[in-house]
């Protein structure tokens, strides 16, 4: 709204709510009219106006089925006693055009005291400003010589020829980022064993690369992030996720931030559990696909009657994307929703069995081994590396 420059005093600032479709020259209109004459010749409100006591009234107003909803603002230069009576008369008020209606004062504002905020607000931010120039003036030479030996740092890996920080060969794990000025910013803070997608279409020299090194993705907390993880889940065999804070890049996060978006990346197919995405797995030697194939096969010999059980509970529940929690007599506890099932583990002691809509994962198994449970049966194993004696495994599989 558009205030009158003339009047600094105050701010009346009130709510109109009307039974019927109005515009805003039905409401000055009815503010004028019905409050002719209601305050005496002082508190006139033609008069106040001409005289530059009172600025212009501001209606912005919004009809929705049928109804009309909005705000007035109405500037004053008279004193506190005054402008809480003119702000009084304005909710006598009772009709525009019409229709019922009812005006409200929401608040009287003293406009010196906003400008006064804003004031010390401004010289804050310019007296920051004032500092930072300063500091970066004295490092900008330093700054100026580390940026250009980050530069020539990047190299152009692989076919594809993808930036990518200088120990991209020797790391034995490396971090997947959107584009180059993620990897110079990675590099800078000491990170040089980045590499970028540069693009919308993942490159093949990092799809070979994620299967021979712990990968890690770590992308922009915006949309954009989301997208490209997720192609990346489903062509690149991604071992763990780190998502820069909502709508900030990596490219632009101090070392702080980019430290604790690192340390609390979270197992690929955790973030894939939890977002119902299909993603593509590490594939596992031969050897150990051999002997778990083995161990299928024996434990398919002996199918007890609990384990009948367990395959009517997981038939009932397939496509619901509920889990059922036992006791250790194998009564049900109770049936809750996949997403809620580690953190029920962790608060809950009496749990022995799960059956589960789902993908049994590490950290499923490590927190239900911490948790005394026995028994986990779910749809199918994912990369599970090192699965806990303590708990025993079913899948479909085995069934």
């Amino acid at each position: 709204m558009v205030m009158d420059p003339s009047t600094t005093k105050y701010m009346i600032r009130a709510h109109i709510k009307a039974e019927g479709v109005v515009e805003k020259p039905d409401v000055i209109g009815a503010i004028f009219g019905q409050t002719e004459g209601l305050l005496g010749e002082e508190l006139d409100l033609r008069d106040l106006q001409k005289s530059a006591r009172v600025g212009r009234i501001e209606v912005e107003i919004e009809q929705k089925n049928g109804k009309s909803e909005g705000t007035i603002l109405l500037p004053t230069s008279l004193d506190k006693v005054e402008t809480a009576i003119l702000a009084a008369a304005l909710e006598s008020v009772d009709r525009v055009g019409p229709c019922k209606a009812k005006i409200t004062i929401e608040k009287i504002e003293d406009v010196r005291v906003a400008k006064r905020k804003r004031v010390i607000e401004r010289a804050k931010e310019l007296l920051a400003q004032i500092i930072e120039e300063s500091r970066e003036e004295g490092e900008s030479i330093s700054e100026s010589v580390r940026q250009a030996v980050q530069a020539e740092e990047i190299i152009a890996y692989g076919p594809d020829r993808c930036p990518a920080g200088p120990d991209i060969d020797k790391s034995d794990s490396i971090i997947v980022v959107e584009g180059r000025r993620d990897v110079l910013n990675l590099l800078k803070h000491g990170i040089r064993n980045a590499i970028a997608v540069e693009g919308t279409s993942i490159p093949k020299t990092i799809i070979d690369l994620s299967k021979e090194k712990i990968t890690t993705a770590f992308v922009d907390g915006d949309r954009g992030g989301e997208l490209i993880l997720r192609e990346l889940l489903q062509v690149a065999e991604i071992d763990f996720v780190a998502r820069a804070p909502p709508t900030r890049e990596v490219e632009e996060l101090p070392y702080k931030l980019i430290m604790k978006a690192l340390k609390n990346k979270i197992p690929a197919e955790q973030y894939a559990e939890m977002y119902n995405i299909e993603i593509k797995r590490k594939e596992k030697p031969e050897e150990e696909i051999k002997e778990e194939r083995r161990e299928e096969r024996e434990e398919k010999m002996i199918l007890s009657d609990e384990q009948k059980r367990y395959r009517e509970i997981l038939d009932e529940i397939t496509g619901t994307l509920k889990a059922v929690l036992l006791d250790k007599d194998g009564k049900e506890i109770k049936k809750i929703p996949v997403r809620e099932l580690t953190d029920e583990l962790k608060k809950t002691n009496n749990i022995k069995v799960v059956v589960f809509d789902g993908v049994v994962t590490q950290r499923l198994l490590d927190i239900a081994s911490d948790r005394g449970v026995g028994v986990v049966v779910g749809i199918k194993m994912g990369n599970v590396i090192k699965k806990p004696t303590s708990v025993k495994v079913l899948t479909r599989d085995h069934f």
